[in-house]
C-alpha cells in the first residue's frame, strides 16, 4: 500500500507541469479537478469496504488485467481458495498483499469474520485457483452475506475456462448452461447425461483426465456417436489442444493418443437437435392424448404447446388427427 501512495504522489507531481493542471494550487477544486485527470488515466484509489471478485489466469499470466492486479496490490486482503497456488501468482508479479484460505470446508465459519472486516472499511480481493470465482468454486456464501449486510461489491472481469472453450467450439453460444464436473460414479453420471439428453441448449461441463475417456462413452450412450462436440485441454496454458468433431471422433483422438490425457479438460457438446424429434414425437402424442382426457381441446392445446415448446396449430392438428377429424387452424 505504501508503495503505491508513493507511486500516487509521483504522478500527481509529474502531471503538474502538463498543460491543463495548474501547479502549485492546493486549492481543493484544483484537487478535485486533478483527481478527475488522473482518473480519466485510469490511477484511481481502490474503493473501500468493498469486496471484489477478481478473475485470474486459467493458465498464461499474461493474461492477468492491470485492473486486477491493481486490486490485488491495493486490497488489505486476499481471500484465495488455494493460499499457495495463489502465492506463485502473487509472487510472480511482486505482490505482498496477505492472504487468507477460503474454501468449501471453511467458507461458512469465515464470512462473519470477513464480513467485519468489510464493514471496518477495508477491501477484500476475492480469488479461486484459476478463473473466475463462483464459477464452480466457493465464495457464494460470502457474497450472500455481503449483499444481505449492504456491502458493496465489484466484479474484476478476466479469464473463464468456460467462455473461452465456448469462443473456440464453433457451437452455438446464444443458449447454454454450465454442467461444472460431471458425477464421478459412473451409475450417477450416466443418470445425469440421461436427463441432459433431450437439452436444446450447448452444454459445457468440466471432466478430469482419468474420466476423460469413460466420459466420451457415456456420452455416446446418450447423446448418439454424431454430436457435435469440442474438447480444450489446458486452455491457454503451453500445451494446449482445442479439437472438434463428433463424440465419436472425439473419442478415437482420445484412444489413439492424438489428444493427450494429461492436464485439465473442457468438453463443449451440441445440444439436441430440432430434427432430433422421432422419440419426442411418440411422447407428444401420449401427452396429447392424457391432457385432451381431462382439459377441453383450445385449453389442451395450450398446455401442450407451454410444455413441449411446439407450436399451437402443430399441436392443434396432431389433436384433430387424433380425433380422426379436420378443422380450421387455430
Amino acid at each position: 500500500m505504501a508503495a503505491t501512495r508513493h507511486c500516487f504522489a509521483i504522478v500527481i507531481i509529474r502531471l503538474a507541469s502538463r498543460p491543463g493542471i495548474r501547479a502549485g494550487c492546493c486549492t481543493e477544486g484544483s484537487l478535485s479537478q486533478d483527481y478527475l485527470r488522473l482518473s480519466e488515466l485510469g490511477i484511481k484509489r481502490l474503493a473501500k469496504g468493498t469486496l471484489f471478485v477478481v478473475a485470474t489466469p486459467i493458465g498464461n499470466l499474461d493474461d492477468l488485467s492491470p485492473r486486477a492486479k491493481q486490486v490485488l496490490e491495493e486490497a488489505d486482503l486476499i481471500a484465495a481458495e488455494d493460499t499457495r497456488h495463489t502465492g506463485r501468482l502473487l509472487s510472480h508479479f511482486d505482490i505482498k498483499t496477505r492472504q487468507i484460505a477460503l474454501h468449501e470446508h471453511n467458507e461458512e465459519s469465515l464470512v462473519c469474520g470477513l464480513i467485519g472486516k468489510l464493514k471496518e472499511g477495508q477491501s477484500i480481493a476475492l480469488v479461486s485457483d484459476a478463473g473466475t470465482p463462483l464459477v464452480s468454486d466457493p465464495g457464494y456464501r460470502l457474497l450472500r452475506a455481503a449483499h444481505e449486510h449492504g456491502i458493496q461489491v465489484s466484479p474484476v472481469p478476466g479469464a473463464s475456462a468456460v467462455i473461452a472453450a465456448l469462443s473456440v467450439a464453433g457451437l452455438p453460444t446464444d443458449r447454454f448452461c454450465f454442467e461444472g464436473f460431471l458425477p464421478a460414479k459412473k451409475s450417477a453420471r450416466q443418470g445425469r447425461l440421461q436427463m441432459l439428453a433431450q437439452e436444446t441448449r450447448t452444454i459445457v461441463c468440466f471432466e478430469s483426465v482419468h474420466r476423460i475417456a469413460e466420459c466420451l462413452d457415456d456420452l455416446i450412450a446418450s447423446f448418439g456417436p454424431d454430436r457435435h462436440a469440442f474438447i480444450g485441454r489446458e486452455i491457454t496454458k503451453l500445451h494446449e489442444q482445442c479439437v472438434a468433431g463428433t463424440l465419436a471422433e472425439l473419442k478415437r483422438m482420445i484412444d489413439d493418443g492424438r489428444i493427450s490425457i494429461k492436464g485439465e479438460f473442457v468438453l463443449v457438446v451440441e445440444g439436441q437437435r430440432v430434427t432430433e424429434t422421432s422419440a419426442v414425437n411418440i411422447d407428444l402424442n401420449q401427452l396429447l392424448k392424457e391432457i385432451t382426457a381431462i382439459l377441453p381441446g383450445s385449453r389442451a392445446v395450450d398446455v401442450v404447446a407451454s410444455l413441449t415448446g411446439r407450436g399451437r396449430n402443430e399441436i392443434y392438428r396432431l389433436m384433430l388427427s387424433q380425433r380422426g377429424s379436420a378443422g380450421d387452424e387455430l
